[in-house]
């Protein structure tokens, strides 16, 4: 059954925290537990909707002392299993409630397919929710985790869970501190460790995954500033415009270094050529277009937004970019002008640099 998926921000609507993670074993359930035990000790009506230990040890030691909703049984195919009880949390309605494993189908004949959508009903009926899910259990990027793992996701989130949520935390291992974490028994029974190891545990696919965790809460955690923070205290994420001329070789610098600054910063970039009546399509040397056309094509390929326009005057073109993209920092290349040529252009030069400090943009000159 489709919902519709609203934000919780809606009057009475439930608060709604998850727990993400590059991988089973992070620590996403037991760290539910720690604050669902702080949350205890301070008096918070919370209550364990669902808990998944997997057999751990160090998490099934932290269930004691919480208040656990019992379960439904329910036989399915001949076997007597265990679903999270939806109507007993909603009949009971404590302030916060546990629900781990958000991308969980439920047995075929339940209220709802999915887990998620157990959660949804949760929200709407005022009940605080703090859930858990691994990154490739993401709709989106499915694709993506098939390429890294090899493996077909079948359980998966819709990306709107996530965005709906009021906070998105992070469980962050270094790939070592979970093959380590595996080999100790701590995630999987011994018995499972070779064949884990061999398959989904390996550093480099451990690594590209934490990769993918980390850019979706960084990703929700800039959505949330862009909503909730007042513009003019926000702080301006970078993004680099790189000018270019028709020529070849300092365009060419121009735009690796330009990619290499915006991939340090993780910022958006953009690639500007201005072509003025003396480079319109006629006059144009053929051999000058096509090392510019290949130039455009590198940052293409290198991740930049290519914008050619016409315009007579440069500096006024770059300034009128750098203004409708919100840049902040121009990138030219080092001038090849006479002296005479520089103190022609002063007036214009100077303007330029006036017009980029007032939009507090800088200007890097690279070599």
């Amino acid at each position: 059954m489709a919902r519709q998926i609203q934000h919780p921000g809606h009057p009475g609507r439930g608060k709604f925290k998850i727990y993400i993670g590059m991988s089973a074993g992070v620590g996403k359930s037991y760290r539910m537990l720690q604050e669902a035990h702080a949350m205890l000790r301070n008096g918070v009506n919370i209550q364990i909707g669902y808990i998944e230990t997997h057999g751990r040890k160090e998490t099934e030691a932290l269930v004691a002392g919480l208040p656990i909703i019992p379960r439904r049984q329910t036989f399915y195919k001949g076997k007597l299993l265990d679903e999270m009880d939806l109507n007993a949390i909603l009949l009971l309605s404590p302030e916060w409630v546990v629900v781990d494993e958000l991308a969980h189908s439920n047995i075929a004949g339940s209220r709802n397919e999915k887990r998620w959508q157990d959660v949804l009903e949760l929200l709407q009926a005022g009940i605080n929710v703090i859930s858990a899910v691994n990154i490739q259990h993401m709709e989106s990027i499915n694709s993506q985790v098939k390429v890294i793992t090899g493996v077909d996701v079948h359980e998966r989130v819709p990306d709107s869970m996530l965005q709906i949520a009021d906070e998105v935390v992070n469980i962050d291992l270094t790939a070592d501190e979970l093959i380590t974490r595996l080999k100790e028994g701590k995630i999987y029974d011994k018995g499972k460790v070779e064949t884990a190891l061999t398959n989904f545990f390996q550093s480099e696919k451990i690594l590209q995954l934490r990769e993918l965790a980390l850019k979706e809460v960084a990703s929700q955690v800039e959505r949330k500033v862009v909503t909730e923070v007042p513009r003019n205290r926000q702080m301006r994420h970078e993004r680099f415009l790189a000018c270019i001329s028709s020529n070849e070789e300092v365009a060419k610098k121009v735009i690796r270094k330009t990619a290499r600054l915006a991939a340090y910063y993780h910022g958006d970039w953009y690639v500007l050529y201005v072509q003025t009546p003396k480079e319109s399509t006629g006059r144009i040397n053929l051999a000058v277009q096509r090392h510019l056309i290949n130039n455009l094509k590198l940052a293409t390929e290198l991740g930049a937004e290519v914008i050619q326009v016409q315009h007579s005057n440069v500096a006024e073109a770059i300034m009128d970019i750098a203004k409708e993209k919100d840049i902040t920092t121009v990138c030219i290349g080092k001038p090849h002008i006479s002296l005479f040529g520089i103190l022609l252009r002063t007036n214009i030069f100077n303007q330029l640099l006036k017009t980029l400090s007032a939009h507090e943009t800088d200007l890097v000159i690279l070599s």
